[in-house]
């Protein structure tokens, strides 16, 4: 049996055929120190409120994947010692033996899939780090968008990646990119890569058409909708990619790899940049978290 435990109002919700967004947990555990990661984790889910659908905060806690944090749950996971980052390859295995950690990408599709959450809410994938060509490291975020069937908004895949490698291993597995509003990939931090959009689409009732779509024709997957941080919070990419260079560079020197690089990168980058990346990053996690409760809505509202 699988220990699935889906909160009350979430539940509800479900079974209503009411809007729900599903949201990860990496950013109360590995991304923001404490108290700033529980009021950010609080404004998440007051954006996605807001905007009219039901927040579900995904967590695995002693050996239970929860769908839906109340204030309990959510103390637990910012109090739990040494929580594990979950992927694809350990959430059985911290299931089994009873452990907690937060959610991946990856993991919370997996987690939102078995609740039946159609639309997932996060700031950025993971993709293929620079340098993949001889170190391999690519975020299995990518194989699990082109198996769960989800919708996951966010400002494109972190800036930190090598974005041309990203979005061919997305073509190849079939998992269909959509800019919001403008031809071009967003890359995380900034509204520009230089990259252009293999798809794009101007509002929440197109993307959630397509999603449906896509479930008719019996395709496999989600769609990623890549949804640009607002120009008045953005770090251009001019200025980011120095500071991400100087971040990757710190890292090749001290040997760091793995699950390990994307938390010293973005620690290497909020430093270099003086706490911007920082405050960019809460605010597009939230415009996204807008943007998905919309789609949620629309899905709704046309549910088959």
């Amino acid at each position: 049996m699988i220990p699935l435990q889906i909160a009350p109002e979430v539940a509800n919700a479900l079974a209503a055929g009411e809007p729900v967004v599903a949201l990860e947990s990496t950013i109360i555990t590995h991304g923001l120190p404490a108290p700033d990661n529980r009021q950010a984790a609080l404004a998440i889910e007051a954006t996605v409120r807001e905007a009219g659908a039901v927040p579900a905060t995904i967590a695995v806690l002693a050996g239970r994947i929860h769908v839906g944090l109340g204030t309990p749950e959510l103390d637990r996971l910012i109090c739990a010692k040494q929580p594990r980052k979950l992927s694809r390859a350990d959430l059985a295995v911290c299931l089994s033996q009873r452990q907690s950690g937060s959610t991946t990408v990856a993991a919370t599709l997996i987690c939102a899939q078995l609740a039946g959450i159609e639309v997932f809410a996060t700031g950025g994938i993971g993709g293929v780090h620079r340098g993949a060509e001889s170190s391999f490291d690519i975020s299995a975020d990518l194989l699990q968008l082109a198996q769960s069937p989800l919708s996951v908004v966010a400002a494109g895949a972190k800036a930190i990646l090598d974005l041309p490698k990203t979005l061919e291993i997305l073509e190849s597995l079939g998992v269909p990119v959509i800019a919001v509003g403008q031809d071009e990939f967003p890359a995380f931090w900034s509204r520009r890569s230089g990259l252009p959009a293999p798809l794009r689409m101007d509002g929440a009732a197109d993307i959630a058409a397509a999603h449906r779509m896509r479930a008719a024709l019996g395709l496999s997957g989600g769609q990623l909708v890549a949804n640009p941080i607002p120009a008045e919070l953005e770090i251009p990419h001019d200025q980011m990619e120095p500071m991400i260079a100087q971040a990757q560079a710190l890292a090749d020197q001290a040997g760091i790899a793995g699950k390990a690089l994307t938390p010293f990168l973005l620690q290497q980058i909020h430093e270099l940049s003086q706490g911007r990346s920082l405050q960019a990053n809460l605010a597009l996690v939230n415009h996204n978290a807008r943007l998905a409760a919309q789609i949620a809505i629309e899905l709704a509202r046309n549910r088959s």
